[in-house]
């Protein structure tokens, strides 16, 4: 049964963009996401899944485009302290959101980024996650996989469920919590990929292929796939007409289940599918940006599952390289607060 509590949930996503409501519309075509202005600030508008928020999208002309996954923790400020003593550093500072939740972003020590946020009041019960959600989260590192989901165990105490062998590729570790699998690691430097660490979040589809005819018909562009990967499921990588960089995962037997009307089961498997996501509560505040990272295209190898993820202060965005590609699986979902106040850029 899944952990009643926020800690390593994947509990919100905001997208930085050039063209913030050029965005809402290519996903709203895309994914069918709708949007929803924000209760505390109509200026804050949010994607939505049938099930509710789950993002949002923030214009910034200046940086990288790139989405921001963040993490749910009971105590920002702790969680922060405890990055930066494994070696990570602390981009944004914790802070304080309007609804009286806290958040900051955080980079990890291989330069991975990544946001965290608690939240002022309970978790929504957490659940698999459907078409539409976030359902798998792989990060592309330049380590072991094992050395890097050590810093990530530490902060979310999450489990290593699997290790797959993809050959020339190395391993792809599975990671999860309360039996759950949330998304996979692997090392890109072993593809011949060099750069930084990077965070590439997966969105769960029933039609993959009829997705990303929409994706190109909406000046959308397919970095990867769609491909088999281990375990029936079907994944593919893309850019949005502005630059940031999301995956599609389709979970074996999504087909089925949407004729049914019932949510089909899923299950991580290739190298870097997609998989899993949670449901707790809507934001406060636009959470500040964070250094980015060139995502860069990567063939999936074994089962690395299906890689199934702002107020006064200035952000820096990540890079982000897509690669290898991971799995779906459970879901998280919570809203960080977004960030009041005027956000100032960051540089990394």
């Amino acid at each position: 049964m899944a952990n009643a509590t926020v800690r390593g949930r994947f509990v919100w996503h905001e997208l930085y963009t050039p063209n913030a409501t050029g965005a809402r519309e290519f996903y709203g075509k895309t994914v069918g996401w709708t949007v929803q202005a924000w209760d505390k600030d109509p200026g804050y508008q949010m994607f939505a899944a049938k099930s509710g928020p789950l993002g949002a999208a923030i214009e910034d002309r200046a940086g990288t485009p790139q989405w921001l996954a963040y993490i749910g923790t009971h105590d920002v400020d702790a969680t922060a302290e405890a990055a930066e003593r494994a070696g990570g550093r602390v981009q944004t500072a914790p802070a304080d959101l309007p609804n009286g939740g806290r958040y900051a972003v955080l980079v990890d020590p291989q330069g991975a980024t990544f946001g965290v946020h608690a939240s002022a009041t309970a978790p929504a019960p957490e659940t698999a996650p459907g078409a539409g959600e976030f359902s798998w989260h792989e990060l592309a590192t330049s380590v072991a996989p094992n050395a890097a989901f050590g810093f990530y165990a530490a902060l979310f105490d999450w489990d290593l469920i699997n290790e797959v062998d993809m050959g020339p590729m190395g391993m792809y570790l599975i990671f999860g919590r309360s039996g759950r699998q949330l998304g996979g690691m692997f090392d890109k430097g072993a593809a011949g990929k060099p750069g930084a660490a990077y965070w590439l979040a997966y969105v769960s589809v029933s039609d993959l292929e009829g997705t990303v005819e929409r994706a190109k018909a909406a000046r959308g562009s397919v970095l990867m796939g769609p491909m088999d990967v281990p375990g029936g499921d079907r994944v593919a990588q893309l850019m949005d007409p502005y630059g940031a960089f999301f995956a599609l995962h389709k979970p074996a037997g999504a087909a089925a289940a949407a004729e049914t009307g019932k949510t089909a089961p899923s299950k991580p498997a290739k190298k870097a599918a997609a998989k899993k996501t949670a449901a707790p509560k809507p934001p406060a505040k636009k959470p500040a940006k964070a250094a980015r990272a060139k995502p860069a295209a990567r063939k999936p190898a074994k089962k690395k599952p299906a890689a199934k993820k702002t107020a006064a202060k200035k952000r820096a965005k990540p890079k982000a390289k897509p690669k290898a590609k991971a799995k779906v699986k459970a879901k998280a979902k919570a809203k960080p607060a977004k960030k009041a106040a005027k956000k100032k850029k960051r540089g990394r």
